[in-house]
């Protein structure tokens, strides 16, 4: 079954890193996705713990961050293209 099929915008809200149980950190946003894929090029937006992020032709823009994460922090734990210019 498609869950995106003639749906007009997705959003999809996620923790942005994985967190093992030996508490190591590993990315979920990455450049492109190493998972089988039900919808292509559908996602508009994905909020995480840490921000808000569009996406883009061009890879993701940061438009917000949550309380207390710096824009180091995001870019640190993102791994796909991360545009910061939409920041507000």
């Amino acid at each position: 079954m498609d869950l995106v099929a003639g749906v007009g915008k997705v959003v999809v809200l996620m923790e942005h890193v994985a967190r093992a149980k030996d508490g190591t950190e590993s990315l979920k946003l990455l450049p492109e996705c190493t998972l089988p894929l039900t919808g292509v090029g559908v996602v508009n937006l994905i909020i995480t713990d840490l921000g808000v992020m569009e996406v883009t032709d061009d890879g993701l823009r940061l438009t917000e961050l949550a309380p207390g994460v710096t824009v180091d922090e995001i870019r640190a734990k993102t791994s796909a293209r991360l545009d910061v210019s939409g920041l507000v």
